[in-house]
């Protein structure tokens, strides 16, 4: 993977940023930071397809898509199918012998 591939994490909405901080509270009662474990709840493992931004810390109180909040995803992915791709090899056909 190339050095300058950078993901960054922030609401897609108002661009607030997770600051590591316990914000986000699962239906069993857990709370956590769901970046941590990519919006899968620790405790049940229920995995959450949305994201709430905070609004105690600085977030907007919108929910998105958990994936939307990942930025840099497709310039990553591009640079993962460059690698995984082969070389393409020489097409040499023999001369014609006639």
């Amino acid at each position: 993977m190339a050095a300058d591939s950078r993901i960054e994490i922030f609401c897609p909405n108002c661009h607030w940023e997770p600051d590591g901080g316990a914000h986000w509270q699962c239906s069993c009662g857990c709370i956590w930071d769901t970046f941590e474990t990519a919006a899968v709840c620790p405790q049940c493992r229920r995995r959450w397809r949305m994201t709430v931004c905070p609004p105690g810390p600085g977030g907007c109180d919108i929910s998105s898509p958990h994936i939307d909040w990942y930025h840099g995803l497709d310039a990553l992915i591009e640079e993962l199918v460059e690698e995984a791709l082969p070389a393409p090899v020489a097409v040499c056909c023999a001369p014609n012998e006639s």
